[in-house]
């Protein structure tokens, strides 16, 4: 029972998570983003075009297309879907329609008035608005639909990358701007807009994640690694080694550790050795204990 109703809370602060992560990005959106003329790919890019050219509300553009593709998705790929995805889109849309009443422009109704005038400092708000809040719903195990639908259908028939497919059509969505009278500028800006937005979707995504594997050649070597256990709870391997200009002979320590921890490993060896010579690099993942599970 107990097991049941902690499930019951986490499911609800998921949903909670997502539903102002959804509600962030439609703000980048209104506010920033569109009132500017400015635009990213996706679903509310296409909004935003149906909005430039007549007017309509970007939250019914964007349920009807994404319910389209959500129905031809099931379909598709399967009921396996996902519940989280159809209740991303009723939101988005929701979102997108509330605040775009709200946001208008007092002298002229209907229009919507923008936070700021500068469409750089647009570009760099609103996308990254929108990247953020897009990759904390991913982590929750949301979505926003709309290209990520139409890459995952596409990637089931033709042996293509979802990353590509989902830039070749925001790159179009992008160009289509052109159609109701968007500027050269307009242009580069909004490719500002969808760079800010994958930047920082990646940064949700991977910045957590990000592991640093260090080699430690000290005179200290017990010292330095029983502290890195000890107070990092850390493996640390000891790997025999020689020196080719001295030809002397000594441990070196191989510690992974997050990104994070790089600056209490630093600081550890600096204290125990201030001589030691170190070398830290990026590593792309680390599985197992203590880091991501090996998934198949």
């Amino acid at each position: 029972m107990k097991a049941d109703k902690k499930q019951i809370l986490t499911e609800v602060k998921r949903y909670a998570v997502i539903t102002f992560a959804l509600f962030t990005m439609c703000l980048g959106w209104t506010a920033f983003l569109i009132p500017n003329h400015l635009m990213g790919g996706g679903v509310s890019g296409i909004a935003a075009l149906v909005y430039w050219g007549t007017g309509l509300s970007t939250g019914i553009t964007v349920f009807v297309i994404n319910a389209i593709l959500l129905a031809i998705a099931l379909k598709v790929i399967g009921v396996g879907f996902g519940i989280k995805t159809a209740y991303s889109i009723i939101m988005a849309s929701v979102f997108m329609s509330l605040l775009q009443h709200f946001i208008t422009d007092p002298m002229m109704a209907g229009t919507m008035q923008p936070f700021v005038s500068d469409h750089f400092l647009a570009a760099i708000l609103g996308g990254g608005l929108a990247g953020l809040s897009i990759g904390v719903a991913f982590t929750q195990g949301g979505s926003t639909g709309g290209t990520d639908i139409i890459a995952m259908i596409v990637c089931k028939y033709r042996n293509i990358s979802q990353g590509r497919v989902i830039l070749i059509l925001d790159i179009i969505i992008i160009a289509c701007g052109f159609i109701v009278g968007n500027t050269v500028e307009d242009f580069i800006y909004s490719c500002v807009v969808m760079g800010v937005c994958s930047y920082c979707i990646d940064l949700v995504l991977t910045g957590n994640k990000q592991t640093v594997q260090a080699f430690i050649f000290t005179s200290e070597p017990d010292k330095v690694a029983e502290r890195i256990a000890n107070e990092m709870q850390r493996g640390v391997t000891m790997i025999n080694g020689t020196g080719w200009y001295t030809k002397n002979e000594g441990p070196i320590l191989m510690v992974v550790a997050h990104k994070r921890e790089s600056q209490h490993i630093l600081r550890i060896v600096k204290d125990e050795d201030p001589k030691a010579f170190m070398t830290m690099n990026t590593v792309m993942g680390a599985y197992g204990k203590g880091f991501e599970q090996i998934k198949r």
